[in-house]
């Protein structure tokens, strides 16, 4: 099967180290394992990991101002050279995707990749996939990963709300196939009007190769001097979000308790300087790695010196995520210690493969990581057990097996009907 992949948003460099770039590149590289054919289009490439094994296209966007006022003047806007950054980047994604669309259909046509199927990433202000999946004749399959517009109303400001739900509903609703990565995501486009005989809920993959079980823990933690103690790792972005002032209190506690243990914090992001500082503060530079950011393929080597992986989340009571970091934890068999939230409940098997605690309980938090430390066998048990999940339920294998399935099922009832 020839897939063409679209990547319309220039927030996901492929070649990255963001957990969707990982989700871009690895699903890609399933896809080519399975031994399809693979064009990706993307709206920037960036650097830092390979690239997945696919034709590759950079599409950029235009954002220069006759592009900027066209489309002000088509929206009905008026004054552009006055508009402030946010709305000025918003006619640029605007603008981007009928661009995208056209050009996305020439270059295709002119590299003769025919596509049988059109898989895109869900982007916000986005609808160009559809465009390009009429003008092929073919399926479109859209990865849901986050409500995207409530999302950015939240965290970064939206101006043209209205604009960015029309495209999120006229995108979701002309797809063939939605895959959302959590039953919150999934639950989110149901209201966008998309039947649920449609969402396939399908969470972040791992490859299960790369992430492993460690053949020497000892070895590693002396590469990274963490000493002979118990290691806690922690990955991911360092964002209010992911709970990381909470972990820093609650790693402060876990040492008082045991003067041996160590934390490994992997990643870098806004808060990075303030958790520096904090650590710094309670004394315990000695006991904590922060190692900033890493390249994808470095993270397996680090998370073979850690024994139990923290996702502290803290949004609100809100989590429609599907954490890449924790099934990559569960593959690299570390037990992983997560606040009971969302999909987190259904990721970490509690008591078997991990720990869940309540939302925003460092005590429950701090107990749950003491007990692991202090238990050796039960310790091994749950990393035995994760590894064995990771591999059952989670290879992006696995994952691509059965959206390919889904698709080729809805198709087959699309052309009875």
């Amino acid at each position: 099967m020839r897939v063409l992949y679209l990547n319309p948003d220039r927030g996901i460099p492929v070649l990255g180290d963001k957990g969707a770039s990982v989700h871009v590149r690895q699903f890609i590289a399933a896809l080519a394992s399975a031994g399809h054919d693979v064009m990706l289009v993307a709206a920037r490439l960036g650097e830092g990991n390979p690239p997945p094994p696919a034709a590759i296209v950079e599409i950029e966007p235009l954002s220069d101002p006759e592009t900027i006022a066209e489309e002000a003047r088509a929206r009905g806007i008026a004054a552009p050279g006055s508009l402030d950054k946010l709305l000025r980047n918003e006619l640029v994604r605007l603008a981007y995707d009928r661009d995208l669309s056209a050009r996305t259909v020439e270059v295709v046509t002119e590299r003769g990749f025919r596509p049988d199927l059109v898989y895109e990433r869900h982007a916000l202000f986005h609808v160009c996939g559809a465009v390009v999946a009429r003008a092929f004749g073919v399926c479109r399959i859209v990865e849901v990963n986050a409500p995207l517009v409530r999302e950015q109303e939240a965290f970064r400001g939206l101006v043209m709300k209205p604009a960015a739900i029309q495209a999120e509903r006229d995108s979701l609703v002309s797809a063939n196939l939605i895959v959302a990565v959590s039953d919150e995501v999934a639950a989110h486009v149901e209201t966008c009007g998309v039947d649920a005989r449609r969402i396939l809920v399908a969470p972040n993959g791992v490859d299960t190769d790369l992430f492993r079980p460690a053949v020497d823990r000892g070895g590693a933690r002396a590469r990274l001097g963490l000493g002979a103690g118990p290691v806690l790792g922690f990955v991911g972005s360092f964002k209010p979000w992911h709970g990381v002032s909470f972990l820093v209190e609650a790693f402060a506690e876990i040492a008082r308790q045991r003067p041996d243990a160590r934390l490994l914090a992997i990643g870098e992001g806004p808060q990075l300087g303030a958790a520096r500082a904090r650590i710094a503060d309670l004394g315990l530079e000695r006991q904590v790695l922060f190692t900033g950011r890493l390249p994808h393929a470095d993270i397996p080597a680090h998370m073979e010196a850690m024994d139990i992986s923290a996702a502290p989340y803290d949004l609100g009571g809100e989590f429609y995520f599907s954490p890449m970091k924790v099934v990559e934890s569960l593959a690299a068999g570390v037990p992983v210690v997560a606040v009971r939230a969302g999909q987190l409940a259904s990721l970490v098997d509690d008591g078997n493969t991990g720990l869940l605690y309540p939302p925003g309980d460092r005590a429950a938090f701090v107990h749950a990581v003491l007990k692991l430390m202090a238990d050796p066998v039960l310790l091994g048990a749950m990393a035995a057990n994760a590894r064995e999940r990771a591999k059952g339920g989670f290879s992006w294998s696995a994952l691509v097996c059965r959206v390919l399935e889904e698709a080729a099922r809805l198709e087959r009832e699309r052309r009875a009907a």
